[in-house]
């Protein structure tokens, strides 16, 4: 056999060319999709954000499939932009704590620019709302949270030490069940004098996740009189 039996295929212009020009237009949709949602509601059909976005119904589902197909690439998009302020915020931090809370910040703050693309991209709009997070869980959209539990690990390792490996593999997981339980609770509650404010919720969380709802400093007062007394 000689060099050019081994040799690549050559690249199909033309097809690499459509390639191309199908990326750019799925990226246009999604771009269009978020606004219309944005605008319309976490509720909005389909027909509704083609609409909005200026094409018809078909032209969603030849790109995305179906609506779950739309939330999910929708929230590819969301998670890549939450995931890129995060690891922007961490690299400021100092201490394990500043990163976490960098992270919860990041998060209530993308949850809070727009409410209604965050519950799009995480929930399934019909049905059972238990039925919804149990496949928002554990189905096509279950890669949004796992992939902020990974991000969250890192932090609580070098808090705690790798001796506490099994600890780190539950903890993120019962972090994001308080975080996003917590966080969109905030989210949808009215704005009062008695509601916190972003930095302030995110403190909030923070402090619930590292010592409890123990004011700050009295979780390490009762664990040393704990090991004091034993």
């Amino acid at each position: 056999m000689g060099a050019a039996d081994f040799a690549q295929p050559a690249v199909d212009g033309r097809s690499a060319r459509w390639q191309g020009h199908r990326e750019e237009r799925r990226r246009e949709l999604i771009k269009a999709a978020r606004k219309a949602v944005h605008t319309l509601g976490r509720d909005a059909s389909m027909e509704d954000i083609a609409t909005a976005a200026g094409t018809s119904k078909p032209v969603f589902y030849r790109y995305f499939g179906d609506k779950a197909g739309l939330q999910q690439a929708m929230g590819e998009v969301v998670l890549a932009q939450m995931q890129r302020k995060m690891k922007e915020a961490v690299a400021a931090a100092t201490t394990p704590r500043e990163g976490l809370f960098a992270m919860v910040s990041a998060y209530l703050q993308m949850a809070a620019s727009s409410p209604n693309v965050y519950a799009f991209v995480t929930r399934l709009p019909q049905g059972d709302a238990g039925q919804q997070d149990a496949i928002a869980a554990s189905g096509a959209l279950g890669h949004f949270f796992e992939s902020i539990s990974a991000m969250m690990a890192a932090p609580m390792r070098e808090q705690l030490g790798p001796d506490a490996e099994t600890l780190v593999s539950y903890w993120p997981t019962a972090a994001i069940g308080m975080v996003r339980n917590a966080g969109e609770l905030w989210l949808s509650s009215p704005d009062s004098p008695a509601k916190p404010d972003q930095q302030a919720m995110a403190g909030h969380i923070t402090d619930w996740l590292c010592v409890g709802i123990a004011p700050r400093g009295q979780g390490r007062t009762d664990a040393a009189m704990t090991r004091t007394q034993q």
